[in-house]
């Protein structure tokens, strides 16, 4: 036996004298955790050079004079007048962009996951999938060329005595049917994780206790995909808030949206030396989209703990 441990000690032939060399657990953690965070450095670099950097040269310049000095005139300016009108009509489009295709997208995303063959599923995740990135000025001009004076469409119905009127297409109305054209499907796409994250064992297991369909979805259904469902329709708010190109190239700017505006004022077609305006204008549309995303993360977090069993 003493020999037996001697020979262990002293470990394999030719390592006598020999020191194992071992890393200790403190210092593995901290390698560790330094090459998870040398990992993160590109991803880190990019959002402050993309997004850092713009935050704060939009935060800085709305309170700044053409001179470069501190003033609070530019808030001012932005809280009243026409900017005033226009931070209203860009909170209605949002909200109207994000409530109806939010239950559409809901409808149809339920549809197609009860539905018993996989080729719908297929068509309408691959359609919902091509819709939601067509948009912009490509966007607006299907549109119009569709359903203008001269579109398609409207010649169409006037070969058959049917007469449209298309001053809706280039209003209010208009800018939010075709924000829902990619809204719709985007929230399709959205929900359907959180549809195929329902268990059909808590619907059998609410059967077996005798609960009927309304009493799982009122208990069970509703409870779990309600986070979902509320954060995919403040992701939708954000875009509609957010969205120049297609409005821009559908309206051209008769319809006074915040995003429009701050574009008008860049480029010098309102004011000249707007631009802190403009900054100011950004500003605002920050702090909105800041708390639609707080309340997103919140509502994450909470649907994550169910669809995560």
């Amino acid at each position: 036996m003493t020999l037996a441990s001697t020979a262990d000690r002293q470990g394999p032939p030719g390592t006598a004298g020999l020191v194992p060399l071992t890393v200790p657990p403190q210092r593995g953690r901290r390698l560790a955790r330094l090459r998870g965070l040398a990992g993160l450095a590109p991803f880190t670099v990019y959002t402050a050079v993309f997004l850092g950097v713009p935050t704060v040269a939009v935060i800085v310049g709305a309170f700044q004079t053409p001179k470069g000095g501190f003033t609070f005139d530019n808030v001012k300016t932005i809280t009243s007048g026409v900017y005033a009108h226009g931070f209203t009509e860009s909170l209605e489009l949002a909200v109207v962009t994000s409530v109806v295709p939010g239950i559409l997208g809901v409808l149809l995303a339920y549809t197609v996951h009860t539905s018993r063959g996989t080729f719908l599923r297929r068509i309408v995740s691959t359609a919902s999938g091509v819709f939601a990135n067509f948009g912009g000025v490509p966007l607006a001009f299907l549109f119009i060329s569709t359903l203008s004076s001269t579109g398609l469409v409207t010649v169409w119905l006037q070969s058959l005595g049917v007469a449209l009127t298309q001053r809706w297409l280039y209003s209010f109305t208009g800018v939010a049917i075709v924000y829902m054209y990619f809204q719709i499907p985007l929230m399709v796409l959205l929900v359907t994780p959180a549809l195929n994250g329902l268990r059909p064992a808590w619907r059998e297991a609410s059967q077996n206790l005798g609960a009927k369909s309304w009493q799982f979805w009122r208990h069970i259904g509703v409870p779990v995909l309600a986070p979902t469902v509320l954060g995919c329709t403040l992701l939708l708010f954000g875009f509609g808030l957010s969205a120049y190109a297609t409005a821009q190239a559908l309206t051209n700017g008769t319809v006074p949206l915040t995003s429009i505006q701050i574009g008008n004022l860049l480029n010098g077609n309102v004011v000249a030396g707007g631009q802190n305006v403009a900054k100011a204008l950004g500003l605002g549309l920050m702090v909105v989209i800041a708390v639609a995303l707080i309340i997103y993360t919140i509502l994450q977090r909470r649907a994550s703990r169910w669809l995560s069993r």
